[in-house]
């Protein structure tokens, strides 16, 4: 089951807001800061690119049942 285009959206609008975080953390924020920014940046990218390898997956178990 895909994520829904309104859950994407979100995630995207989340990931666009992390990276405006993360190059304002990078000027004068702890590096600490910055690795738990980076984290979550990298948990919402892989959790929609996850998403969409699971679909295809479950797409190609599909078509070797028929």
């Amino acid at each position: 089951m895909a994520i829904s285009k309104q859950v994407e959206e979100a995630l995207l609008e989340v990931s666009g807001g992390l990276r405006n975080a993360l190059a304002r953390a990078a000027r004068n924020e702890r590096p600490v800061t910055i690795n738990a920014i980076s984290r979550l940046l990298n948990d919402v990218e892989s959790l929609v690119s996850f998403d969409s390898l699971l679909d295809t997956i479950e797409k190609h178990e599909e078509s070797n049942k028929s």
